[in-house]
């Protein structure tokens, strides 16, 4: 497993006077964005649409040929047929075509027979009814256009998952770090106390139970500190999965490393009312909105075959290209053909027709709902966010009053008029009520994300 210096070199993070090395959120998340392999996944998404699109645009590719048929039989030339040609496909639903034919043998079919230098042949096909304004072809092709647009959403829905997975997981790492500092400073001052009470009873101050009580508390604070370690090591763990290298390895973070304070402000760019603007344009309802694109073009194409065949191809025919400047169009050598034909009931047009019709009703009412959920999803996330920014700002008044409490409990106890038992009360509270605020500081900022997930926000694009 590679260590992370590099890392930290190659970013240019900052350092605290002693020393430790701090990834702050927004270098994670550029790390993260940069080269998690989820995110190289999504842009893996908008290849599959462009290997599509050029797969559909084959079918207006311009295709040459060559047929060469010939029978000998008892010495007998029957026949020796040769024609090569190009067939060039266009977005009018017009296919130009052009060949030369030189057919020879003895036993020859008469309408085959051409002079003996060979026949050219310049021309085209079309449509006339099924097919002059829309086609397979021109179909594939249009839905391929749509399925490009749709990876660009389906790209942007995994960036805005590994968003709101990454930012949970840093914040939970960060809090769960300024709770065993908290913890750390506990413990170094249960320690201070039972040496200063152990002092007190030698020198008899203090009644030998108070050291021992004072014993418990060092001992007990050991031991949520134990367990917030265990807790910060897990949380790290976490972290070290959302970084990788350039070279597509997995990374792990330095032991000197640390996050940013959970308590630090931020910036939240969105407000409440631009949110409910970008949930209109979510990436899940715009997948919908692609599905039901690509049906309309289905169902226009369905429609298209209701129409009865009529092709016309018409060849204008001569001995050499020099001829085709001089001869007049249709007057003098061409070959002329049409073709018709229609189902006498059209049941299985009619069939497929209302089946597109109600796949695209069946994608409306999806997308209706879809949006309610979107829209109450966003509503319960606000909720949320508000509501964890109003704990926040109580836990913090109670982190002050109970700091006040603890500082007039010291005073008493220097001078005589408080117990130790009321001190470490006092104190324990206070610890409790900074965890819980860093906790609620982790939760706000994550909370934070949510409502941008909600609104189908994430990684910028």
């Amino acid at each position: 497993m590679m260590r992370l210096l590099f890392v930290f070199i190659a970013i240019g993070l900052s350092f605290q006077t002693y020393g430790q090395q701090i990834l702050t959120y927004t270098e994670y998340m550029e790390w993260v964005r940069d080269f998690h392999p989820v995110a190289k996944q999504a842009e893996v998404t908008l290849r599959f649409g462009e290997q599509e699109l050029r797969s559909s645009r084959g079918g207006f590719d311009p295709m040459v040929y060559a047929d060469y048929d010939r029978k000998r039989f008892k010495n007998t030339n029957y026949f020796d047929k040769r024609e090569a040609g190009f067939v060039v496909p266009t977005w009018a639903g017009v296919e130009l075509k052009g060949l030369i034919e030189q057919n020879t043998g003895s036993l020859l079919n008469p309408e085959l027979e051409v002079p003996d230098d060979g026949l050219i042949a310049l021309g085209a096909s079309v449509n006339v009814a099924q097919g002059l304004l829309i086609d397979k072809r021109r179909a594939t092709l249009r839905q391929a256009q749509i399925y490009l647009e749709s990876t660009k959403a389906e790209r942007q829905l995994i960036l805005n998952d590994l968003y709101l997975e990454a930012t949970e997981t840093y914040w939970n790492w960060a809090a769960d770090y300024r709770n065993v500092v908290i913890l750390q400073e506990g413990v170094e001052l249960a320690e201070q106390r039972f040496e200063m009470v152990k002092e007190s009873y030698i020198q008899g101050d203090f009644p030998a139970i108070d050291t021992v009580e004072a014993y418990t508390q060092v001992m007990d604070r050991i031991y949520r500190l134990q367990t917030a370690q265990i807790q910060f090591f897990r949380s790290t763990q976490f972290v070290n999965t959302f970084l990788w290298d350039q070279n597509e390895e997995p990374v792990e973070l330095l032991e000197s490393t640390f996050p940013e304070d959970v308590l630090n402000e931020m910036v939240f760019d969105y407000s409440k009312e631009s949110l409910r603007d970008y949930v209109q344009l979510h990436p899940d309802l715009r997948l919908t909105d692609f599905d039901i694109e690509s049906l309309m073009v289905e169902r226009r194409y369905k429609a298209n075959l209701l129409l009865p065949v009529l092709k016309v191809n018409y060849n204008f025919l001569s001995e050499s290209f020099n001829q085709f400047g001089n001869s007049p169009f249709l007057e003098n050598n061409y070959k002329l053909g049409l073709t018709f034909g229609m189902p006498l009931f059209l049941r299985r047009e009619r069939g497929e027709l209302g089946l597109t019709k109600a796949k695209i009703d069946f994608k409306n009412y999806q997308r209706d709902l879809k949006l309610i959920q979107l829209k109450t999803k966003l509503e319960s996330e606000i909720f949320n966010f508000e509501t964890v920014e109003q704990q926040l700002t109580v836990f913090i008044n109670n982190v002050n009053g109970l700091q006040k409490l603890l500082d007039g409990e010291m005073i008493r106890f220097d001078i005589g008029e408080s117990s130790l038992f009321l001190v470490n009360a006092r104190e324990v509270s206070l610890i409790s009520a900074r965890i819980t605020l860093n906790d609620l500081a982790g939760k706000r900022k994550t909370a934070y994300a949510k409502l941008l997930n909600a609104a189908g926000l994430g990684f910028e694009e």
